[in-house]
């Protein structure tokens, strides 16, 4: 690097800042990859703008499909590579618009891409965006400017580049060069790529580096498809995916050893972690083959797709791809008068087909999704929008189209999960107007006995219009696990899958699969073992669902005659009634979210206490009713109440401490709270309890509510963090019980993020350092003659209740439709054995062994 005085002008080119901001050293990046220059050399950038701009003109020669990194190409043969943030690629897309495509010229100064601030600076790693020069061979010398820029106008690289005679040294490109010449390529076995995310910037980088080390000449191969080995931008460009199947082909004096190391480096996730199968070794190029007879290193078998769970259950059927035709849409309309009429006539179908739709919901409340759908049918500033569009002289059409398109992409771009989800809900009642509008006919869908519906996306009104007697479980592309279309999956009962890989869009009509919704996985070509096998699970499925509903009604009583009380974790009264159908003793968790939740403003007192009563109703007195107040926060923001940005969000504002810091809620809440005390045994539980302090403040406002109603409830809290189960025993003298959250407890515990595409598999609730917790919880409870319940997910766990029980806690709150299997379990078992069993796990070290050890209490 030289200074820019060194810098002759006439050969100089300026790259210009594609965001606002404060640029930064490169070798400062909290990112070995790009701070050890290995993607390439630069500048590094902090922004405070959020609108990606071109800093040179050129060809955009590669978009991540994850939309936060871009690369252009300039017409003096420079490749500029812009990757914003740190670990981006993990958001897969969220909080990411692209403004171009691949192949767009574009001019220095042109958006490229608009992204969230808040939400990506909440969940990556850093927001440190880097414009690096990939492929330096012309660049004679580079200067990066300092300090404060702005977008489009500051010039932060200025460049001296070689001339066009001076010809890069060869990099050994998918081509034959001097190394090889006379030389026969050798070629490695395939290797089925590790990384969630493909080869992104990193790993390309980490694998072009190594591929220069060596002096032969490197390709990387996918199918017919050949990039240079040594070029990250090429790398990037071949959009490989996890699964795909690559091979390293090298020429030159030091083919074998780079064809070893390289393909070793693809199996291990170039500095990435692979996939859970082990990978196998690579052996040496010359002894390859016959290749048929050698084991591949492969991160799985190929045959098996991946997404989230959304609905569990096990199904075998046949693929049904579920399309949707395009739609031709023309902008010019008629006489205003008429395109009016036609949008009125057309919002009057659809509302009559939502109606119609209704019918078939499980339940007044599922059916209460497609009242919301028709409420998007009358939204004023949406109409208003249409109207003032055909006034312009705009088909109603065209009209309908860009405004339902455009309020679709707004909550895309919101910091409230749920709400961005809902961006599906309005593209779904968008289509069915548009469907009237230009009058296309909705073909009647027949399905196979047997159908695994497989789509891009499937709206709840989709699948309400389907033949469910023919429907054994659904996989979408799109879509998250609170999802519209997770929760009706649920209550049909339908096991779904959600978030899958796109590649299921591929399997042909009628494919045999089996679809595991528990686990989050659709498998093809099952062999006649594994059909066999699967078969038999189903069958056991059935034999242990009916016996489980017998169980389900009766007291939960070990063999040795010990009590164990099973609640059930609600989201309201409709919850709540079910939950007292299904056998449960009480509701251990209410979520009192479900109020506060996917609205413009936070609900009233006086809408709080309906809520709550309803749910008190549902119990009647004798029953416990646990009521959490508002756990906002980390993973759980609320569009109507903001909350500063933070580096890191779960180990900030959350929980209680968003109530402390909103007394005004926080008192409206207890207030409407207490108003449900006459009904019910009712139990207050504040969460995320750190220590003693936040206790006491917490409780002083509750106090004081009570003092001014005259009514009182019992006081616990959640234990969710480690310093409330190492201060147990104190905690416990200023409240009347526990209740554990597990899924919190197990990543605060571990240091792993639950929803981190890596690592979420690890942070597992049965890892015994979550258990030791647990344990000390309990120990510190009954100390002082407290209850313990366990509200976290593995409650509901039936491997895990042996253990639980043999802990010492005292309540398990579950999930509705395991109350039957928990107490099953609970039946089949003595507290001797479980106390011995509890004793031996809390002596392993891993994971891994525990569940080894329980795997036969999982049925």
């Amino acid at each position: 690097m030289t200074s820019a005085s060194s810098l002759r002008e006439h050969t100089v080119r300026e790259i210009t800042a594609p965001l606002s901001g404060i640029l930064v050293p490169l070798e400062t990046v909290p990112d070995p990859v790009f701070a050890n220059k290995m993607v390439g050399d630069g500048v590094s950038l902090d922004p405070t703008s959020d609108n990606l701009l071109a800093p040179v003109d050129g060809v955009v020669t590669q978009l991540h499909k994850a939309h936060h990194a871009v690369t252009i190409h300039t017409d003096d043969g420079l490749d500029v590579l812009l990757h914003i943030g740190i670990d981006t690629v993990m958001l897969r897309g969220e909080g990411f618009a692209p403004l171009v495509q691949e192949g767009d010229r574009v001019h220095a100064g042109q958006p490229l891409i608009v992204f969230d601030l808040d939400q990506v600076g909440r969940s990556a790693r850093s927001l440190l965006t880097q414009i690096v020069i990939t492929e330096g061979e012309r660049v004679l010398e580079m200067a990066p400017a300092s300090g404060l820029v702005e977008a489009g106008k500051t010039p932060i690289l200025r460049l001296r580049l070689a001339g066009s005679d001076a010809a890069p040294a060869n990099q050994g490109g998918a081509g034959q060069g001097p190394a090889a010449a006379g030389a026969e390529p050798l070629l490695s076995p395939e290797v089925a790529l590790p990384n969630p995310s493909g080869l992104h910037a990193r790993p390309a980088a980490v694998f072009a580096a190594k591929a220069k080390s060596f002096a032969s000449d490197i390709a990387l191969l996918r199918d017919d498809t050949a990039v240079n080995g040594k070029s990250v931008v090429a790398i990037m460009g071949l959009a490989t995916r996890f699964g795909d199947r690559l091979r390293v082909r090298a020429s030159g004096p030091d083919a074998e050893a780079a064809v070893q190391a390289l393909a070793m480096l693809l199996a291990e996730g170039c500095g990435e972690a692979p996939g859970q199968a082990p990978a196998a070794p690579v052996s040496s190029p010359a002894a390859a083959a016959p290749q048929a007879a050698r084991p591949r290193v492969a991160a799985g078998d190929g045959r098996t797709f991946t997404g989230v769970s959304a609905s569990p259950g096990l199904a075998l059927g046949r693929i049904f791809q579920v399309r949707q035709d395009g739609l031709t849409v023309e902008q010019t309309g008629g006489p205003a008068a008429e395109e009016l009429a036609a949008f009125e006539a057309a919002l009057a179908i659809a509302a009559e087909q939502l109606d119609g739709l209704k019918i078939h919901m499980a339940t007044p409340h599922k059916a209460r999704i497609l009242d919301a759908h028709k409420e998007l049918l009358q939204d004023p500033d949406l109409l208003d929008e249409v109207r003032r569009r055909i006034g312009e002289g705009n088909s109603a059409a065209y009209a309908w189209q860009q405004a339902f398109a455009g309020c679709a992409a707004r909550l895309e771009m919101l910091d409230n999960p749920l709400l961005r989800e809902r961006a599906a809900d309005v593209r779904d009642v968008g289509r069915r107007v548009l469907v009237q509008l230009v009058g296309a006919r909705s073909n009647e869908v027949v399905l196979p006995e047997d159908a695994v519906l497989v789509a891009e996306e499937l709206s709840p009104s989709e699948l309400a219009g389907l033949d469910r007697s023919r429907v054994r479980g659904i996989c979408t592309v799109g879509g998250g696990a609170t999802s519209h279309l997770a929760i009706i999956a649920r209550s049909f009962g339908l096991p779904a899958v959600v978030g899958a890989d796109d590649r299921v869009l591929d399997l042909a009509d009628g494919t045999p699969v089996l679809l595991d919704g528990s686990r989050g996985t659709l498998k093809r070509d099952l062999d006649e073992a594994e059909l066999a096998e699967a078969k038999r699970r189903l069958a056991e499925q059935v034999e242990r669902h009916r016996l489980e509903q017998q169980a389900a009604h009766a007291p939960a009583v070990t063999r040795d005659g010990h009590r164990v009380e099973v609640v059930a974790n609600v989201s309201g009264g409709e919850d709540a009634r079910a939950a007292v159908a299904g056998g449960a003793e009480g509701v251990g968790l209410l979520r009192s979210e479900f109020l506060f939740d996917e609205r413009p403003d936070a609900p009233s007192e006086e809408e709080q206490a309906a809520a709550y009563r309803e749910v008190a109703e549902a119990l009647g007195r004798e029953r416990p009713l646990v009521i959490r107040t508002l756990d906002a926060g980390g993973d759980k923001p609320l569009a109507y109440m903001p909350l500063p940005r933070e580096d890191n969000p779960f180990l900030g504002m959350r929980g209680i401490r968003v109530s402390l810091d909103r007394q005004d809620l926080l008192r409206v809440q207890l207030r409407a709270i207490l108003r449900a005390a006459p009904l019910a045994n009712l139990h207050i539980m504040f969460p995320m309890v750190a220590g003693i302090d936040e206790l006491r403040r917490a409780r002083a406002i509750l106090e004081e509510e009570q003092a001014a109603l005259g009514v009182t409830a019992k006081v616990g809290i959640m234990v969710e963090v480690p310093s409330a189960a190492v201060l147990s025993e104190v905690l416990a003298r200023e409240v009347d019980f526990f209740s554990i959250g597990t899924n919190d407890l197990t990543q605060y515990t571990l240091a792993m993020d639950r929803g981190h595409p890596q690592l979420a598999k690890q942070a597992d609730g049965l890892h015994p350092a979550v258990l030791r917790m647990i344990a000390m919880t309990v120990e510190g409870a009954h100390a002082h003659g407290k209850w313990v319940g366990v509200c976290g997910g593995i409650a509901s766990d039936v491997m895990a209740v042996p253990v639980l029980i043999g802990l010492g806690v005292d309540e398990l709150s579950v999930g509705v439709p395991a109350i039957g299997a928990v107490k099953a379990i609970i039946g089949r078992v003595t507290r001797a054995e479980c106390q011995e069993l509890a004793r031996e796990v809390l002596g392993m070290a891993t994971a891994a062994e525990v569940r080894a050890r329980l795997a036969p209490y999982g049925g």
